[in-house]
């Protein structure tokens, strides 16, 4: 009980007499036993802001006192500035380029080298040294011989490295001679001989070197000068073939070549070339051992050989290493009779299913039932080329089936599409008149009836002028059948047409028979019956043979004409 009440004595204060003053009373604070809660912080900071907001004015203000602005500095002055008249504002001077001008520009120090005429000069006027003293330094000093220099030859101060010793005077005249020299291999390096620009290119310095090689052997300095710029091209780059392949023309008046790039199907060609009989064809050999797959070797190997059967056995050797290559298969094949050809045709199509070419001419050489299971197997192996089809129709034609001509041709167009295939109308065209030349009229006919409407508009008057155009084409190329051919598609589509029909009329009359001529006629008067034009031009071609068959033909269109028939017989 006595230990509680003391501790609430405690809580109380210290009521000692020494904490006691007679004005202000007990020194501690009566709320001391008191909670410190957050409302009570609130209300010390509220009491405290307008003294804290008045010292930290007060410290904003001393602190741009102390460390003002310019412009803060001057805003007095600028104040007084509206005072300033505009006479006063005029008189201001201007600043000019006076200010910092050595700093803006800066006189750098001019050197300039002493030209050679002046070294010539004083060489002319008998001055005796023409040499620089190798003991001169480059800023004209010369190398002391006491112990503090670097050359000296006291012992102790020769220190190891740092003393070189002389290499003789230096002859300028050489050194000029040199320079001029250098400089003219410069300017011939990158100046056009026609107009004086500069043409260095990293892909035309090689081409600038090839015309640099000269054609003869009296120019040495050519030669020597050449040789220099193409050992430079080697030595940056030895694996690139057409520098060795310019050295190698440039050594071609010496008779000298080198081989770095034996992989390389330029440089064994140009080193065949260079050597004469005998000797290129052991530069082929040993290229065809480097390079088996090289078809240029194997051509090239074929050319040397002279006998016919040389050039056979060269061929079949290059086929067993490259039985995919179209060229050997062409070239060989030229080179046997028919029925080896035929032969040869049928081993190349096998090597070479894809070749268009081969298949074709294998097809020729084929009787009719092999060529059309050769051509039959080339539309599966390759169904997006037209070439087949037409060669399947002309084979048809030649055969006597003309009546499925038409029937392969419109199954091409459908296959074409069927695999993507744009129908280029002026490449069936012209596929249609290289058949009309060569006599396959039935193809000819197929086809352009199969395009001829393809790729033109719906207007009336834009198919007929296309139309007619493409006539004339044909006639000035003198694909007739191919002009026939247009002319009846026209006539088929437009039969009432009074500007058709004459114009046919008048191609049969130049390029057919009167037979034919007479035939559109008729077809002509009995679509277009009031045309009298038509009906005159059958009076006149059967005037020529049948005077009373033209009489007949006037008398049926006598009716309602008879001026223009009495203008006519007159």
């Amino acid at each position: 009980m006595e230990k509680n009440q003391k501790t609430a004595d405690d809580d109380d204060g210290d009521l000692n007499d020494t904490n006691y003053d007679e004005f202000n009373g007990y020194t501690g604070s009566l709320f001391s036993s008191g909670a410190y809660e957050k409302d009570d912080e609130e209300m010390m900071d509220e009491r405290r802001k307008e003294r804290r907001e008045q010292r930290e004015k007060e410290e904003i203000e001393k602190y741009r006192m102390e460390r003002s602005k310019i412009q803060q500095q001057f805003l007095d002055l600028k104040r007084k500035l509206a005072e300033v008249t505009e006479e006063e504002w005029l008189s201001i001077p201007e600043v000019g380029d006076a200010r910092n001008k050595w700093q803006r520009n800066p006189c750098y120090e001019k050197l300039t080298p002493v030209p050679d005429s002046f070294i010539a000069k004083h060489l002319q006027s008998g001055e005796s040294h023409t040499s620089v003293d190798p003991r001169q330094t480059q800023f004209g000093g010369l190398n002391t011989p006491y112990p503090g220099g670097l050359n000296t030859p006291y012992p102790g101060g020769m220190m190891p490295g740092l003393m070189t010793p002389g290499t003789g005077e230096l002859d300028m005249r050489k050194i000029g001679q040199a320079r001029n020299t250098l400089m003219g291999i410069r300017l011939s390096q990158v100046s056009d001989s026609v107009s004086g620009q500069t043409v260095v290119g990293p892909k035309g310095y090689l081409t600038d070197l090839n015309s640099m090689i000269p054609t003869h052997r009296g120019d040495i300095n050519d030669i020597k000068k050449a040789c220099l710029l193409l050992k430079s091209v080697r030595e940056t780059n030895p694996h690139h073939p057409p520098a060795w392949k310019a050295s190698a023309q440039l050594e071609e008046v010496t008779g000298k070549l080198q081989v770095m790039c034996p992989k390389s199907e330029d440089v064994w060609l140009e080193a065949a070339r260079l050597q004469p009989g005998d000797r290129a064809k052991a530069v082929v050999a040993q290229a065809a051992w480097y390079l088996p797959q090289s078809v240029r070797i194997y051509i090239r190997a074929a050319e040397l050989e002279t006998d016919i059967r040389a050039k056979k056995r060269v061929l079949r050797k290059a086929l067993e290493h490259v039985p995919n290559s179209m060229r050997l298969w062409k070239a060989a094949v030229e080179l046997e009779e028919p029925e080896n050809a035929r032969i040869m045709l049928s081993w190349a199509v096998e090597c070479c299913p894809t070749s268009v070419e081969l298949g074709l001419a294998l097809a020729r050489l084929e009787t009719y039932e092999n060529a059309r299971k050769v051509l039959n197997k080339a539309q599966e192996n390759i169904p997006m080329d037209r070439h087949i089809w037409i060669t399947a129709a002309k084979l048809e034609e030649a055969s006597g089936n003309t009546q499925m001509v038409e029937k392969i041709i419109d199954r091409a167009i459908k296959s074409l599409r069927a695999n993507g295939v744009e129908i280029n109308r002026e490449q069936w065209i012209q596929d249609a008149k290289e058949c009309d030349k060569a006599g396959s009229v039935a193809t000819c006919q197929a086809i352009m009836r199969a395009v001829i409407g393809i790729g033109i508009g719906i207007e009336e008057e834009d198919q007929k002028h296309t139309w007619m155009e493409d006539a004339d084409s044909c006639a000035a190329r003198n694909a007739l059948e191919c002009a026939r051919t247009v002319d009846a598609y026209a006539l088929q589509v437009f039969p009432s047409k009074k500007s058709v029909w004459p114009r046919a009329a008048y191609f049969e009359k130049n390029h057919g028979t009167r037979e034919s001529l007479e035939a559109v006629l008729q077809r002509a008067v009995a679509h277009c019956p009031k045309a009298e034009v038509l009906w005159f031009m059958g009076a006149k071609s059967k005037w020529l043979a049948d005077v009373p068959a033209a009489r007949n033909i006037l008398g049926r269109r006598a009716s309602g004409c008879l001026s223009l028939i009495w203008e006519f017989l007159s």
